[in-house]
């Protein structure tokens, strides 16, 4: 078996990159683990780090040997079943009695799974890969920021993954020229004294045996000096800068009425949390106005929009006139990218729905960019849930899901705000 050892010089952060090449090649299995802690988790811990567990056999290292073919020659003491030029048939794989890594023997011996923890940014960035808000487009005002990464020249401390090979080549020529360059030159001075010597009939033989010396010395010093030291180095530099696209709002209307039960809150609570992170780690000075109805709607702050026990019945179309008008007076639509996201039950009063498709069909939904609509039951659907699809066949910018327990949070997120193709 051969191994194979990396000594490259690297920088004092090395570990982060190799950290980073580690999540990069278990992506798969980190980003499902990632997605089944959404689930998982209590409201107040949805956005902390994440352990991930990875079986020892996904993370094996590759190694060299020599394979079973080819022609040999053995001689077995006291075979009796084979003949010279017999063909021995080649041994089935996994019959041997290998030293094999499986997670149990007959002897009680294993090995336990790896155990890998990301941080609260890893694991935030992965849960919130491949996402963004539909449609955005640039407005009159541009006031919302996304962060692009750019080349920022060069540095000297970086990772082996980033050397600008022909930038240190240039500075080790420099530093080697200016090392050498007195040496060389005296050397050629030298060089010329000896010759001189040495073409003079009855040249002096201690002179010439100090030049020879002091040549040697010269030379020795000169290949002392190396051909790249770490202070040769430069490495590329990578910055992030502020892209200015658009200003946008996203209003979050929640169902905190009497048929939704603690459980279906806290699902819904869930979800906007996501939405939440979503929204203030990808986008910068994104506005979010949050509101919560039963059978008044109000506007209200983060922590009684998560927090507050407020219940009653049931008028759905309240939080649209709330939101509706809030939008007039604030967030005209020809300066701002409007977005909305609705949780409810379903559950309202059977005359209240087509007046709910009447305000989005004349009055939102002619105004936003996107508007997401999740229903969270395990029920059968009613009179809302029929008029929001009715809606889907008109506009484009609407989206219908259907949450039924826990874990379909995070797939049913991912669906909402998939980031588009071009």
């Amino acid at each position: 078996m051969a191994n194979f050892i990396d000594r490259r010089l690297n920088a004092k952060g090395k570990s982060t990159v190799n950290r980073q090449r580690f999540i990069e090649r278990h992506k798969k299995q980190i980003k499902k683990a990632v997605s089944d802690a959404v689930t998982k988790r209590g409201v107040t811990d949805i956005d902390k780090g994440e352990q991930i567990t990875i079986p020892t056999r996904d993370i094996s290292e590759p190694t060299f040997h020599q394979g079973k073919g080819g022609i040999r020659e053995r001689v077995h003491p006291g075979n009796d079943k084979f003949n010279r030029g017999d063909q021995i048939e080649r041994p089935q794989g996994g019959g041997g009695q290998g030293s094999g890594q499986g997670d149990a023997s007959n002897t009680g011996e294993g090995q336990d799974d790896f155990v890998f923890q990301i941080s609260n940014d890893e694991y935030l960035e992965l849960l919130f890969e491949d996402l963004e808000l539909p449609n955005l487009q640039k407005t009159q005002l541009s006031k919302l920021v996304e962060y692009q990464t750019y080349r920022a020249g060069f540095t000297n401390d970086g990772v082996p993954a980033n050397i600008n090979i022909v930038r240190s080549l240039r500075s080790s020529l420099a530093r080697r020229i200016a090392m050498t360059a007195g040496k060389k030159k005296q050397l050629a001075q030298l060089k010329q004294q000896l010759q001189e010597l040495l073409e003079t009939p009855g040249g002096n033989a201690d002179t010439i045996k100090r030049l020879e010396d002091e040549i040697a010395l010269l030379k020795k010093q000169i290949d002392k000096v190396p051909f790249i030291d770490t202070f040769d180095l430069r490495f590329n530099n990578y910055a992030k800068r502020e892209v200015p696209t658009s200003q946008a709002v996203m209003f979050c209307l929640m169902d905190v009425s009497g048929s939704m039960d603690q459980a279906t809150k806290e699902i819904a609570k869930r979800f906007y949390i996501l939405l939440y992170l979503f929204l203030t780690r990808t986008y910068k000075n994104l506005e979010v106005v949050f509101i919560r109805h039963h059978t008044q709607a109000k506007e209200v702050d983060e922590h009684e929009f998560f927090y507050s026990q407020e219940t009653g019945g049931t008028i759905v179309s309240s939080a649209l006139k709330l939101m509706h008008e809030i939008q007039q007076k604030r967030y005209p639509e020809s300066q701002w990218n409007i977005y909305a996201a609705q949780a409810s039950d379903g559950d309202n009063w059977s005359d209240d729905s087509p007046h709910c498709k009447e305000l989005l069909e004349k009055h939102i939904l002619p105004t936003v960019r996107y508007y997401s609509y999740i229903e969270i039951t395990k029920r059968p659907h009613q009179t809302l849930w029929a008029a929001y699809q009715s809606l889907q066949e008109q506009f484009n910018n609407i989206a219908v899901q259907h949450i039924r327990e826990a874990d379909d949070i995070y797939p049913v997120f991912k669906a909402l705000f998939k980031k588009q193709t071009a």
